[in-house]
C-alpha cells in the first residue's frame, strides 16, 4: 500500500514537471508571437523615425478626432441632396429649387409621387434630376396606411431610395423639401467640421415652441433640411421599413425618422442655421438679427410675406441669392456699430438689411429680433418662440430706420465687396429727443464695405466703423477685424436702454432681490454726454442718492453685462 502510494506520488510529480515545462514553452511561444506582431504592427511604417512613434499609434488606433488626417476636406462633391416633391405643386416650387441648385456641381435627386407630365418635358438641367418614389404596395403594412400617412411614408423612404441609387464617394445626405432654399457653400463648411465616418444626424428644431412640444425638441424638422452621415444612412436603409411598420401610427415623416434614429441610439446635433420658419407674415425682424451661425436654409416661403418689399416671393429669393453667390459666409450675419457724434446705432444683417436707431443701444438688446412676425398659430403672448424677441415700437428713440439690400458689387480697388441698401419707406417719426434730436431721416442709402478675400469664420464676427454720414444722404460703413475685447457696450444712453428693456422684455426680467426688481422703475436721464461715461469716469455726476446700494450694484452689473 505504501509502495503503491509512493509510486503514484512519483508519477504525479513527473506529470507536473512535464506540465509545467509544456506550459512554460507555450507561454514563451505566445509571448514571442505577441512581441513579434507588436513590433511589426508599430514599426512597419515606411521611413519610420523614432519621433514618429506617437503619430504611428494614432494612425493605427484612431481617436475621436473630428476628421481623419487621410481624408481630403469635405467639398460639394461629397454631398448628395434628396428633395421631397410632388407633381401637383412642382410648377410653383420649381423656382425655389433652381435658385440654389448648381448644374454639374450639386449631386442629388428630386423625388416625385408620379412621373412628370409632358408639360415638364424635356426635364431641364437647371432643376435636380427627378426620380419617382417606389410603389408603397410593396410594403406589408400598406393596407393600414391612410392617405395622409402614405405621403409621410413616401417622404421618409426616399432616404433609403436615395441610398440605393449607389452614388460613389458620398459623405453626407442632405434631406429637404421642394419649398426649401439651401445655401450650399455654408452647408459644405458646416458639414466639413464633423467626422463623416461616424453616425451624425444634424438639423434644427422649430422656431415655434408648440411645434417642438407637440413632436420633439430633439427632432430635426424636415422642411428646414437636415444632414445624415453616410454610415448612418447605410445602417438606416436596412432597417427603415421595419421602423415604419413599428411607428405606422405616426403622422409626420420627420418625427418618424427621429424615433427610428433614437432606437439606433443616435441623437440630434443642433445647427441653428437650418430654419423651418414656423412663423407668419413679415419675418424681416427675424432675418435682421440672425443668430451667429452660418445661414443654411429657409423654408415655408409661401406662408410668409416676401422678404424684400416691392418684390414677389420668387424675386425676393433670387435677390437674396445675389448676395449669397458673392459671400455666403457673411450672409445674414449681424454686425453692430455706433456713430457717437449723432448717438446712432447701426445693426447690419449682411446681404439683407440695415437698421439705424437714433440711440446708442447695447449689442445684447439689438441681437434680439424685432417681433415683426406672427406665430405659426395662436397668440404670441406669452412668448411662444425658441428665442428672445423685442416688441416693435412707435417711440422715435426705439423704432429703427429700415434699409434693404439693393445691389452687390465687387470693387477691385481695395478688393472689397460693396453691398448697397436703400430706405424701405419713411419712418414718419420725429427725432429722438433723449439723444439730441439727431434725426437720421436724411439718410437714403447705406453702403457697406467688406473684404472680398476673407471669409467669415463660422460663429465668428466682424466689427465695423461708420466713416461717413455728416450732411450727406449716404452713410458708409466699413468692416474690419475686431480688436481684443471689443464689443463691450460703453457710453450707452442708460435711460433709453432701460426704458427699451422694460418695454421689450417686460415680465421676463428677474432680479435676485425685491429691491433690485424695483430698479427698472427709475428713470435716469443724463444731461450731458460726459455723464453717460459713468462706468469709466468715477467723478461723473450721477443721482446716486436716488439708489440704494443694492440697486446701484444691479445698475452697474447690468451695464457691464450689456
Amino acid at each position: 500500500m505504501s509502495s503503491s502510494n509512493s509510486m503514484n506520488s512519483s508519477i504525479i510529480q513527473q506529470n507536473l514537471s512535464l506540465l509545467s515545462l509544456g506550459t512554460l514553452c507555450k507561454s514563451l511561444a505566445i509571448l514571442g508571437l505577441v512581441l513579434f506582431l507588436f513590433y511589426t504592427f508599430l514599426f512597419k511604417a515606411l521611413h519610420y523615425q523614432p519621433s514618429d512613434l506617437l503619430s504611428t499609434i494614432k494612425q493605427k488606433w484612431p481617436t475621436s478626432s473630428p476628421i481623419s488626417i487621410n481624408d481630403p476636406p469635405t467639398n460639394i462633391s461629397h454631398i448628395v441632396f434628396s428633395i421631397a416633391g410632388s407633381m401637383n405643386t412642382w410648377k410653383y416650387k420649381k423656382p425655389y429649387n433652381e435658385a440654389w441648385w448648381r448644374p454639374n456641381m450639386t449631386r442629388g435627386y428630386l423625388f416625385l409621387d408620379r412621373a412628370p407630365t409632358q408639360e415638364f418635358q424635356p426635364w431641364p438641367s437647371t432643376s435636380p434630376p427627378f426620380r419617382v418614389n417606389e410603389d408603397l404596395n410593396i410594403l406589408r403594412i400598406y393596407p393600414r396606411l391612410v392617405p395622409s400617412v402614405q405621403v409621410q411614408v413616401r417622404m421618409l423612404r426616399r432616404i433609403m431610395e436615395t441610398f440605393k441609387l449607389g452614388d460613389k464617394d458620398v459623405r453626407w445626405y442632405v434631406m429637404a423639401d421642394d419649398d426649401t432654399v439651401l445655401f450650399v457653400d455654408n452647408l459644405v463648411e458646416v458639414l466639413a467640421k464633423y467626422n463623416h465616418s461616424k453616425f451624425y444626424y444634424i438639423g434644427s428644431s422649430s422656431e415655434f415652441i408648440p411645434s417642438n412640444g407637440g413632436l420633439s425638441f430633439e427632432m430635426a424638422f424636415g422642411g428646414a433640411g437636415f444632414a445624415l452621415s453616410y454610415p448612418l444612412v447605410e445602417v438606416l436603409a436596412t432597417q427603415l421599413d421595419d421602423c415604419i411598420e413599428r411607428y405606422v401610427h405616426v403622422d409626420f415623416s420627420d418625427f418618424m425618422l427621429h424615433l427610428c434614429l433614437a432606437d439606433l441610439g443616435v441623437s440630434l446635433t443642433h445647427e441653428k442655421g437650418f430654419h423651418q420658419i414656423d412663423l407668419r407674415s413679415d419675418i424681416s425682424g427675424f432675418l435682421s438679427a440672425h443668430p451667429p451661425s452660418p445661414f443654411l436654409s429657409l423654408h415655408h416661403i409661401d406662408t410668409i410675406d416676401p422678404i424684400f418689399p416691392s418684390m414677389n416671393r420668387f424675386e425676393s429669393i433670387n435677390h437674396l441669392m445675389k448676395a449669397a453667390k458673392v459671400d455666403q459666409s457673411r450672409l445674414l450675419q449681424q454686425t453692430i456699430c455706433h456713430y457717437r457724434p449723432s448717438n446712432w446705432s447701426f445693426s447690419i444683417s449682411w446681404g439683407y438689411s440695415v437698421n439705424v436707431y437714433e440711440n446708442i443701444f447695447p449689442q445684447s438688446l439689438l441681437r434680439r429680433p424685432l417681433e415683426t412676425f406672427r406665430p405659426w398659430w395662436g397668440n404670441a403672448r406669452p412668448s411662444v418662440y425658441m428665442f428672445n424677441t423685442r416688441w416693435t415700437s412707435n417711440d422715435s428713440c426705439e423704432a429703427p430706420h429700415v434699409f434693404f439690400l439693393d445691389s452687390v458689387e465687387h470693387y477691385t480697388q481695395g478688393d472689397q465687396i460693396v453691398t448697397t441698401y436703400f430706405r424701405a419707406s419713411p419712418r414718419g417719426l420725429p427725432g429722438c429727443s433723449l439723444t439730441g434730436n439727431h434725426s437720421a431721416d436724411a439718410i437714403t442709402k447705406i453702403q457697406v464695405f467688406s473684404p472680398a478675400r476673407m471669409r467669415m469664420e463660422a460663429r465668428g464676427r466682424d466689427c465695423c466703423d461708420i466713416v461717413s454720414t455728416a450732411n450727406t444722404s449716404v452713410a458708409e460703413v466699413k468692416y474690419r477685424t475686431c480688436m481684443k475685447d471689443e464689443g463691450r457696450s460703453r457710453h450707452c444712453n442708460i435711460s433709453g436702454a432701460l426704458d427699451t428693456l422694460k418695454r421689450t422684455i417686460g415680465p421676463l426680467v428677474v432680479f435676485d432681490t425685491p429691491e433690485q426688481s424695483e430698479f427698472l422703475n427709475l428713470k435716469v436721464i443724463f444731461d450731458t454726454p460726459e455723464q453717460s461715461e459713468l462706468l469709466e469716469s468715477p467723478g461723473a455726476q450721477f443721482p446716486k442718492d436716488s439708489l440704494s446700494n443694492a440697486e446701484e450694484k444691479t445698475f452697474r452689473h447690468f451695464l457691464v453685462l450689456s
